[in-house]
């Protein structure tokens, strides 16, 4: 059984947090064993106060879709039920937007991260994490990470590094798209690597190792974005992902998003025989069809097919 970062800092009392006003980075997946959310777990330790809530892609509790810009809270009223803390948002429709500014950070000691990423470098999270490091570092800030399972495991680590060049919020820096890094692992990468030198905590997980799948952990897989609802999707997004820049639909608008793909002018069965024929190993494509309630071809009938993973390895 894998224990969180969240939970050995619970188990230690909370002594890293002890006499600090923090700053929590977090979403409805940051939660720990007993789904008691970061935020509620924090909250009930004593001499520690939390002075902001700031929310990635998705927003805090991950109501908001891809590309959805999150409203600001703090000025304009949204506090959090629990912590009476101010609530901002690091994702909306420029690039200011996806930093913490100044006054996100006024009055606070540290920044604690606590997000479950899932292995991939267009995953969003890992670039929210970087960009806060910096402020924090440019603000005089400890950054406290607790550290998650890598759902794709420690062990692969495949497709193209990111060229100087084509940066963009799902590839801001030098990495595969199959990293193979934890949060944590990635936080040491980038405060090294990428000299941001901020004053950096990883609050590390016991248990885990690198040939460990999800399965492998004993973690509930709680979906940390809308459209990533199972390990599967982790597994089938770092390809997956890509249809997004094509003609097709990659499934979002449905009940299993990148698992499956199509358009309404495809055939289904040829496509299922074609893909079938290259033989890939650990995976099968079954044919199906599927109608969007949002995104590309919102209420048509489309064909594809779906992606079934038989072997995880």
């Amino acid at each position: 059984m894998v224990r969180t970062g969240l939970e050995a800092l619970l188990r230690d009392g909370a002594t890293a947090l002890r006499g600090k006003t923090i700053g929590i980075i977090c979403n409805q997946a940051s939660i720990g064993p007993g789904f008691e959310h970061v935020v509620d777990l924090i909250a009930s330790q004593r001499l520690v106060r939390i002075g902001a809530l700031l929310g990635p892609e998705h927003g805090v509790r991950g109501e908001a879709q891809d590309m959805i810009a999150v409203d600001q809270g703090g000025a304009s009223g949204e506090f959090d039920a629990v912590s009476g803390a101010p609530v901002f948002s690091l994702y909306g429709d420029s690039y200011a937007s996806l930093s913490p500014s100044p006054d996100m950070y006024d009055g606070l000691d540290a920044i604690v991260f606590d997000m479950q990423d899932v292995g991939a470098r267009y995953y969003t999270f890992y670039a929210t994490m970087v960009l806060a490091m910096r402020a924090a570092a440019e603000n005089g800030l400890e950054f406290i990470v607790l550290d998650r399972p890598n759902p794709l495991g420690g062990e692969a680590i495949e497709g193209g590094v990111q060229e100087e060049g084509f940066e963009s919020f799902v590839g801001l820096f030098p990495l595969p798209v199959v990293h193979g890094l934890t949060v944590g692992e990635l936080a040491r990468w980038a405060n090294d690597k990428l000299a941001i030198d901020c004053d950096l905590t990883v609050i590390a997980m016991d248990g885990w190792e690198r040939r460990m799948l999800w399965e492998d952990t004993g973690q509930v897989f709680i979906p940390p974005s809308p459209n990533m609802p199972t390990p599967d999707t982790a597994r089938v997004y770092p390809g997956m992902c890509l249809v997004e820049g094509t003609n097709l639909s990659e499934g979002r608008g449905t009940t299993r998003p990148f698992e499956q793909s199509g358009a309404p002018w495809l055939d289904a069965d040829e496509l299922e025989r074609r893909l079938n024929l290259q033989r890939l190993s650990g995976v099968h494509f079954r044919a199906c069809w599927f109608r969007p309630t949002f995104h590309k071809f919102a209420g048509k009938n489309c064909a594809g097919v779906f992606v079934h993973v038989t072997d995880p390895l």
